[in-house]
């Protein structure tokens, strides 16, 4: 409690600090989903515009990977003065084209088991990915990696490319499969329905019965429990371990208003704004102590398989060659 008193504060005193009246435009890139109608954006922009007296607006783009990839081709043309939405696989690459400055944003507030140090990037939430599945249809789900890459289930996953989970999936197989990654791409491919640009279109097509399992998070089945109060969807539990993902946000090196930037960072890991986070977005909270539905505690616990990021991040383009070399046969 008095971690969460400290984190409040601070944000209080960050967002009280050195605004004005005037209606600057804080121009924030994130992902699609986090814009829609149920996703975070909606509940969080009136909040923080009555906080900054200010206009939040928000850029969507299909996942973090695009993001990274717009920062790429705009480089210190930027219009962004925050990015929302890249995640610890990706930072490595965007810190190298130094477009970002320190958010100076105090991480005392932070989840410990996150040990979260770093200058540049505040995570805003965190989860683990996993494939979902229906118990109506699937009655003996996958216990593996190796089990679902080897049954005749139908898949859907997202492109590494242009897409985090798909990212994620890809550091799972290599993980698993290292050298022989190709091989059981090849595998997966022969009973995989399509593979989308992004989260979304991924998932709602698994909705729409067009495949056994979806790759998503272990999070996602709170949502149908909560907000539709349906039971059918569960997360495959893999005996090696399940990919995390920390998703995270960074204020661009030539953001126009980058005390207003520090401010909405700030406002991103609130008490207020971390109520709003993991029930929207259906991720965990990077606070302790966040109130959460029921449904969250009903979890099935899993362990993590670790990825080295730092070893894995420039092994990414080998990676996704070997992907798209072995879904194209």
């Amino acid at each position: 409690m008095l971690l969460h008193l400290r984190t409040f504060l601070v944000s209080a005193a960050l967002l009280a600090s050195g605004l004005n009246a005037t209606a600057d435009t804080l121009t924030v890139y994130t992902y699609d989903s986090f814009t829609g109608e149920y996703g975070p954006g909606p509940q969080l922009e009136p909040l923080f515009e009555k906080h900054c007296r200010c206009d939040l607006v928000f850029e969507a783009l299909e996942d973090g990977v695009s993001i990274l990839n717009r920062l790429k081709i705009e480089a210190d043309q930027t219009q962004a003065d925050v990015v929302l939405g890249l995640d610890q696989m990706l930072m490595p690459e965007t810190r190298k084209l130094g477009l970002l400055q320190a958010h100076g944003v105090p991480l005392t507030g932070l989840e410990k088991s996150l040990n979260w140090t770093d200058e540049q990037f505040l995570p805003f939430d965190h989860g683990y990915f996993a494939f979902i599945y229906n118990t109506e249809t699937v009655k003996t789900p996958a216990t593996s990696l190796k089990a679902l890459v080897d049954s005749p289930s139908r898949v859907i996953y997202q492109d590494p490319r242009t897409s985090t989970p798909g990212q994620g999936l890809m550091s799972w197989m290599e993980t698993v499969y290292g050298e022989g990654a190709g091989a059981a791409w090849s595998q997966l491919a022969s009973h995989t329905v399509t593979v989308t640009k992004g989260w979304w279109d991924a998932y709602s097509l698994f909705l729409k019965g067009e495949a056994d399992y979806v790759l998503s998070y272990t999070t996602s089945p709170v949502y149908h429990a909560v907000v539709e109060n349906d039971q059918r969807y569960r997360a495959a539990v893999f005996s090696e371990g399940h990919v995390n993902q920390i998703e995270v946000a960074g204020i661009t090196a030539t953001s126009k208003h980058p005390e207003l930037a520090r401010h909405f960072l700030a406002f991103l890991i609130s008490p207020e704004a971390q109520a709003i986070i993991p029930v929207t977005n259906w991720m965990l909270p990077v606070i302790p102590d966040a109130k959460l539905p029921d449904a969250f505690a009903a979890l099935h616990s899993h362990s993590i398989l670790p990825v080295n990021i730092e070893q894995a991040a420039p092994q990414r383009a080998q990676w996704i060659r070997r992907w798209r070399n072995a879904v194209s046969h």
